[in-house]
């Protein structure tokens, strides 16, 4: 497969440039194995994979990295687990130079703030639209290289407008933030949220990929801790529904407000930079 490598002069928080190094691959998926439930794509041996939670919020960290280079990055770290991850990080004898959110958050306090003062060098990466502030920032299509590995980020808006999903193709596994939870989706009442535009995120963008990709949330409420295509396609209570019963599901939810938005959102709009324990 031809790939194009090209420098991207990307603004960050400061108005500044910074030239990072992207790789344009073309949305075209891996086919080495037969989708379906049962199949799954191996991790190739240089591949390092770590699944965090946090209690509190029910938050699901990744942390994944090039075995080779020892390069890392982590998805969706928490505030209060930042020493955990910074610790792990150094016991492994990783380094971590991205620390990406796939939205702004609303239930928790991003870490990636308090992750670049344990951790110097760190950058932190979030979508443009999200509205909140960062190193670097994401459009549609970016794809984002740690080692010889990529994440390539696909926009899958409707929980929030700056909502992604990080698609690792090679091993066959996406991260869907909150736009596609285990049997469910993240709720679409508050943050610019939108159902119609949610589904067709998830229809157009998710499940468009081959059926057995791992998937990833970033929460589960019930101990579920990953699922595939494939079975969110067939078993995904309210994303198996017609396009307007969805929306009708979603506007009758009477979810209760947020209690941790009022502090997350402006918190997160700082990249975490704000109520950082005063130990740090």
């Amino acid at each position: 497969m031809l790939i194009k490598i090209f420098r991207a002069s990307l603004a960050n928080a400061s108005g500044k440039h910074n030239n990072v190094l992207f790789v344009n691959i073309p949305r075209v998926h891996s086919v080495r194995r037969r989708s379906s439930m049962n199949s799954r794509i191996t991790f190739t041996e240089d591949f390092f994979f770590r699944q965090l939670f946090d209690h509190q919020s029910s938050t699901y960290t990744y942390m994944l990295a090039d075995l080779g280079s020892k390069e890392a990055v982590l998805i969706d770290p928490v505030l209060e687990q930042a020493k955990r991850d910074s610790h792990l990080i150094q016991e492994l004898g990783l380094h971590l130079k991205y620390a990406l959110n796939t939205h702004m958050h609303a239930d928790h306090i991003t870490g990636t703030g308090y992750l670049k003062k344990l951790i110097p060098g760190c950058e932190s990466i979030i979508s443009r639209a999200s509205g909140a502030q960062a190193d670097k920032y994401l459009e549609n299509g970016d794809v984002v290289k740690f080692g010889r590995h990529t994440i390539q980020a696909v926009a899958t808006p409707g929980h929030t407008n700056g909502c992604m999903t990080f698609i690792v193709n090679e091993q066959g596994i996406a991260f869907t933030g909150d736009t596609l939870l285990i049997r469910g989706c993240g709720r679409t009442d508050f943050q610019e949220g939108n159902p119609r535009t949610l589904y067709d995120s998830v229809h157009q963008n998710i499940f468009t990929l081959p059926e057995n990709f791992r998937l990833f949330p970033a929460h589960d409420y019930k101990g579920n801790m990953e699922s595939t295509v494939f079975e969110e396609k067939n078993y995904n209570p309210r994303l198996t529904k017609d396009i307007d019963t969805f929306v009708n599901i979603m506007e009758n939810l009477n979810l209760p407000y947020p209690k941790m938005i009022d502090k997350a959102v402006p918190a997160n709009k700082q990249c975490g930079l704000y109520d950082i324990p005063p130990d740090a």
